[in-house]
């Protein structure tokens, strides 16, 4: 497979692009990617970690901080009451990317971690010993340890699901776990190691026949396609900002409004009551319930600067561009000797594990790094994945919308060079 440019996306009719996708104009939007890192153009692929941002969001967090600053719901002069009304606007947006029947069903969090946490707390506040909760071998840790803590707190049942040789989910074994005690399947959407998409709408098809609820963690699926949680059904869903070329320290929880209005809130404190008095609290409706004290702000607005950034690019011209590195990669990677792919599901993300043998991936991301190269190493918050895999650790290249094919060959001629130093 070769590319003639390093244009990769073509827009075709029905696409909800608005604009051509050339990611040699797309990078220039992004002030980090013009520079170098030991004398060597950076080649950033560590999205799947943190993504870098682009003006547009930098640009809208650094206007809020020098022309308008207060906190919000609380001051009733002008910057309190404009700022209000922008940071509620991020719901509306939020809303509208997700496809959510209303912007009272999308809670701000500080990320995936404690969206899930807030469903362990809250949601999971009824369980009792004998319920089941279903995750996958796949998960990270976010989606593994609060189910932990429940388990310990109310004796309930974690089931695993296991994941075929080539990273997919073994659906007949989800099947067969499901039962009436099922209260809950916690389930990454996309693996932040293998790739690997899985088919949530029949996930949750199965589980809702089971009568049990579904969460998704959406940290790796929210950046690179169209998530529609209606569409889904999605009874949870979860996302979070600095991986879809927003700030740090905000996230999203999706929740179905009937589900957030009888769980119990999981912080306490101000912003999130109706009334207080020391025999008493009242709480306020969902979502503010779930947002005890200030909020984080300007990363709030900077989160819908990132949204109106992704839409504005459009999400087919995104994951066919995604789809056309991940290709190439893959067939470019699969040429070094020695070189393994952990993670080859037919459907994937733009996400590459790999192992060299004989060379430990920490190793691998010091050498590269060398070259201007920034990969990811390590068990990438998945030590129980990587116990499946019989790995102590792998190297990942993930990539984003402003990464090009010349990059997949810096990469592939730095491993060379990693080959060629261990001999």
């Amino acid at each position: 497979m070769a590319f003639a440019t390093e244009t990769l996306a073509e827009i075709g009719p029905g696409s909800n692009s608005t604009l051509a996708f050339d990611v040699a104009r797309v990078r220039e939007d992004f002030p980090v990617l013009q520079q170098e890192v030991h004398g060597k153009p950076l080649t950033y692929l560590d999205s799947g970690a943190s993504a870098q941002k682009p003006r547009a969001v930098i640009d809208a967090m650094r206007e809020i901080q020098e022309t308008c600053y207060a906190n919000v719901h609380r001051g009733a002069y002008y910057f309190s009451q404009h700022l209000t009304d922008r940071y509620e606007g991020v719901r509306k947006t939020v809303a509208a990317f997700l496809n959510a029947a209303s912007d009272q069903e999308i809670v701000f969090t500080r990320n995936v971690t404690e969206a899930i946490n807030l469903v362990a707390h809250s949601f999971g506040n009824g369980f009792a010993a004998g319920d089941d909760v279903i995750i996958t071998e796949m998960e990270h840790h976010a989606n593994i340890v609060p189910w932990q803590l429940l388990r310990d707190r109310a004796d309930i049942t974690l089931k695993v699901v296991p994941i075929a040789e080539d990273g997919s989910l073994q659906m007949e074994a989800f099947e067969a776990m499901l039962s009436p005690r099922t209260r809950l399947v916690a389930m990454t959407h996309t693996s932040n190691v293998l790739g690997t998409v899985n088919p949530m709408k029949d996930i949750i098809r199965l589980a809702h026949k089971a009568g049990a609820r579904v969460l998704v963690d959406g940290a790796q699926s929210a950046v690179h396609g169209k998530v529609d949680v209606r569409d889904l059904d999605a009874d949870f869903y979860a996302f979070t900002g600095h991986k879809l070329y927003g700030p740090n320290a905000i996230g999203v929880l999706y929740g179905k409004a009937e589900l957030l209005k009888e769980m119990p809130p999981f912080l306490g404190g101000g912003d999130m009551i109706r009334s207080v008095s020391f025999a008493e609290t009242t709480f306020a409706d969902p979502p503010h319930r779930f947002e005890a004290g200030t909020p984080p702000i300007v990363e709030t607005i900077g989160l819908g600067a990132a949204i109106d950034y992704v839409n504005a690019i459009g999400h087919d011209a995104i994951a066919a561009h995604e789809a056309g590195l991940l290709a190439y990669a893959t067939e470019r990677l699969q040429q070094i000797e020695g070189l393994t792919i952990h993670g080859t599901a037919k459907d994937k993300a733009a996400i590459v594990s790999f192992s060299l043998d004989g060379i430990h991936p920490h190793d691998i991301g010091t050498i590269v790094d060398r070259e201007g190269v920034a990969i990811r190493v390590g068990h990438h918050c998945a030590q129980p994945l990587m116990a499946c895999l019989g790995v102590p650790a792998t190297a990942r290249a993930s990539f984003g919308l402003y990464n090009t094919p010349s990059e997949v060959d810096v990469l592939a001629r730095a491993l060379e060079k990693v080959k060629d130093l261990f001999g």
